[in-house]
């Protein structure tokens, strides 16, 4: 009978994930801080390494004619997802600023709340780039799909 050739120790990399440079908390701050003077209707529900995730509850003027969530408020969505993502890795940098949305809307969302699930795809010295994903609060479908980049400006 022979021994079975030793397997090297592979190392535990799970203590070894990097952390955001942001928590959900100042994330949230920081959002309140940057449209002072304003209730709104974000809420910063997780945060990691390479992604966040938003939450925005949807009023009567987030509605547009045929019952659904209008545009310009999935669009406003995905972009604030895409900065709280980029910032959550680099840190309250106020002044980074949008350089380019594309968005695709791919199904009718309910009028209830809206999920962004925002990814990072890249993160250099001057840009980040973000992939976000939006659900009608409570479905698995996807009603829009955005890429977004910033600039970030000189550290």
């Amino acid at each position: 009978m022979t021994d079975a050739p030793e397997t090297p120790d592979v190392p535990d990399t799970s203590a070894h994930v990097p952390r955001p440079a942001m928590t959900v908390a100042e994330l949230q701050a920081m959002i309140e801080s940057s449209f002072p003077g304003t209730k709104l209707p974000y809420t910063v529900e997780s945060v990691t390494a390479t992604t966040a995730r938003l939450r925005q509850e949807i009023g009567r003027f987030d509605s547009r004619p045929g019952g659904t969530v209008s545009g310009p408020t999935l669009m406003t969505l995905a972009d604030l997802a895409a900065w709280m993502v980029i910032v959550a890795q680099i840190g309250p940098v106020a002044l980074s600023v949008t350089t380019s949305l594309h968005i695709d809307f791919l199904r009718k969302p309910d009028l209830v709340d809206v999920v962004a699930e925002a990814t990072l795809l890249k993160l250099g010295q001057r840009l980040g780039v973000a992939e976000v994903a939006l659900y009608s609060a409570g479905s698995d479908q996807m009603v829009a799909k955005a890429q977004v980049t910033y600039s970030i400006p000189p550290r």
